[in-house]
């Protein structure tokens, strides 16, 4: 089963340009915190552009979220990420002539269906707001921090 973690990787994304405003926001820089290639966070980063969640100006290494973490839900993320917009997907390869392969399918779609619609309501439930706290949370709670480090999060916390 292949899965992907483009959401994951533009919600730390956004965290990233929400938290560490005023320091090298390149690309490059948030590739090496998600772990990832710079053109896969400059794709993601269109993205989120596109859907208006964030703003940036070419040739500057300054994006910014385009409204406050509090405004900017999962479901908004996902949606500006997730081009298919369907988490299940029934296997539409099943024997038409067995009694389960012939019939399954329209009643997992309908079971899918109620489950997308549920998940969607729970993700417009929680913000980027709830998650930058949470990170700033974790990381004061880190031996690693430095003065620098303390500031950033005193915003946060």
């Amino acid at each position: 089963m292949k899965y992907s973690v483009k959401f994951s990787d533009a919600i730390h994304i956004l965290v990233y340009i929400e938290m560490l405003q005023g320091t090298d926001l390149s690309s490059e820089v948030i590739a090496k915190s998600v772990n990832a290639n710079p053109v896969s966070v400059r794709r993601i980063m269109s993205s989120l552009k596109k859907a208006d969640l964030i703003t940036s100006q070419s040739g500057k290494a300054n994006p910014k979220l385009s409204r406050d973490p509090e405004n900017i839900s999962f479901y908004d993320i996902y949606q500006a990420i997730d081009e298919e917009q369907q988490i299940f997907r029934v296997d539409e390869k099943t024997a038409p002539a067995c009694i389960v392969g012939g019939n399954i399918q329209g009643v997992l779609a309908e079971k899918y269906d109620q489950l997308q619609r549920s998940v969607e309501a729970e993700m417009q439930q929680i913000n980027l707001a709830d998650i930058i706290h949470s990170v700033s949370q974790s990381a004061n709670q880190s031996e690693l921090n430095d003065e620098e480090t303390k500031q950033i999060l005193e915003r946060f916390l």
